[in-house]
């Protein structure tokens, strides 16, 4: 005995651990003929799913299906490292996190992706290696972005660049499975973002030789864990402080003291937006400037767990954010974002539940080599005065014919509800068919 819905599974399972053996040979020098050889040889239990692929398309669809496989696994191989403990993971996460904070964030959509690849680098910290799990509303939350912006940067800067690669995609309330990448640097080959870090009315000349450098230097430095901890707050959101008030405190935290030509190099901001963001942070007394240089203020930081030099603990709740917050108008924003997601996994949560109720686990007795359907119970028999020739139901409260009740063939209720798809005579014709079948076997 098998159950119908269990095919899917078995085959994504399949796939699984053949894609792990593929690996596995990659990793270890092999070839893609010695994985051939290696999966369809009839005693390896790893090649069962590729074995039952040849058996039901063929062998030209088997060793496609090895081809694509292989290609996969050779990609990952050449883009991940092996780790063989967790002391060594967080050894290559700490060396990601030194590589985003020297990598140039560019443009109001870089430093909106820098807020992302944080936001999972939080949840791979938490996971313990690169691999992790993150749904598009946990990570949104986490990074302080709207949904649609997020999809914006996963398709345009993190995924091309190589930060991110989505091994699986979320079901039901299970999130993506995700892979932090080294990604790549900026100015070798991509131009995705040329438009927004080098802004003008007119194209470059080349003749006149413009825009030979880019206003910002090719490093950067700013100290991401100040980022993340402030990015989820409403003063930091798109309407308030934004994302460029965000970068430049995380370089002033990260080197105190710096001129606008300094800043402009660790932030990776242009000149004309650090000016404005610096001023709009000294209107909130949050950095301060002696001469030429700006640092933050002594308790700028306060309430997030990071403690500046000249501060006391550190760890008093700051009163100002939410009165920034508020100034700006985007107070309550994060509550809000949080409220409808919650609103939405249970509106989600719900429709999977309409949808299980109406797709019970069918169950299938193989006889011969043939699957044959085992009718699903259904409730007990009504009374014949109950029927009606149109095979409707009375009510027997109030003698009237039920809306959303019919009678089938062997004299059981059926349920008809909008979600079904198929109609009375539909469900009653499949299930009589399938009785029939289920008594001349048994």
């Amino acid at each position: 005995m098998v159950l119908r819905s269990d095919h899917q599974g078995g085959a994504e399972h399949g796939h699984r651990i053949t894609a792990a053996i593929a690996c596995h040979v990659a990793r270890a020098g092999g070839t893609v003929d010695q994985l051939t050889q290696l999966l369809l040889h009839p005693e390896h239990e790893g090649g069962r799913h590729t074995r039952n692929i040849a058996l039901r398309s063929g062998q030209s669809r088997a060793l496609d299906y090895i081809r694509r496989v292989w290609a996969s696994a050779s990609d990952a191989i050449s883009t991940t490292t092996a780790l063989g403990s967790r002391h060594e993971a967080y050894e290559v996460l700490a060396a990601l996190r030194d590589r985003i904070e020297t990598t140039p964030w560019r443009g109001e959509r870089g430093r909106t992706a820098l807020r992302v690849l944080r936001a999972h680098l939080n949840f791979a910290e938490i996971a313990g290696g690169p691999l992790h799990h993150a749904s598009e509303r946990q990570t949104a939350e986490e990074a302080g972005v709207s949904r649609t912006t997020l999809r914006l940067v996963y398709e345009t800067v993190l995924r091309p660049r190589g930060w991110l690669r989505r091994l699986r995609v979320g079901h039901g309330r299970e999130g993506s499975t995700w892979y932090l990448g080294e990604g790549t640097i900026p100015g070798h080959g991509d131009h995705a973002l040329l438009s927004r870090f080098r802004s003008t009315q007119f194209p470059p000349d080349p003749a006149l030789e413009e825009w030979t450098t880019p206003e910002t230097a090719t490093t950067a430095d700013i100290d991401s864990t100040v980022l993340g901890h402030l990015m989820g707050h409403d003063a930091f959101a798109h309407h308030a402080l934004g994302s460029a008030a965000l970068v430049i405190i995380s370089a002033l935290h990260q080197h105190p003291h710096q001129t606008v030509s300094g800043l402009v190099g660790t932030s990776s901001v242009s000149r004309a937006t650090t000016y404005r963001a610096l001023r709009r942070l000294a209107d909130h007394g949050l950095v301060q400037h002696t001469g030429e240089t700006w640092t933050l203020t002594p308790r700028a930081l306060e309430g997030f767990g990071i403690r500046l030099p000249d501060a006391g603990n550190g760890h008093t709740p700051a009163q100002g954010w939410a009165n920034i917050a508020e100034q700006h108008g985007t107070w309550g924003i994060a509550a809000r974002r949080k409220a409808r997601h919650t609103a939405e996994r249970a509106a989600y949560q719900q429709a999977l539940d309409r949808l299980a109720e109406h797709r019970s686990r069918a169950v299938v007795l193989v006889r011969d080599g043939r699957q044959v359907l085992v009718p699903a119970p259904r409730p007990d028999e009504i009374p014949a005065t109950w029927h009606t020739p149109d095979g409707r139901v009375l009510d027997p409260l109030t003698g009237r014919p039920a809306a959303d009740w019919r009678v089938a063939t062997d004299g059981r209720l059926i349920l008809i509800t909008p979600s079904d798809q198929r109609s009375y005579d539909e469900l009653a014709a499949a299930h009589a068919e399938a009785l029939s079948e289920w008594e001349s076997v048994a």
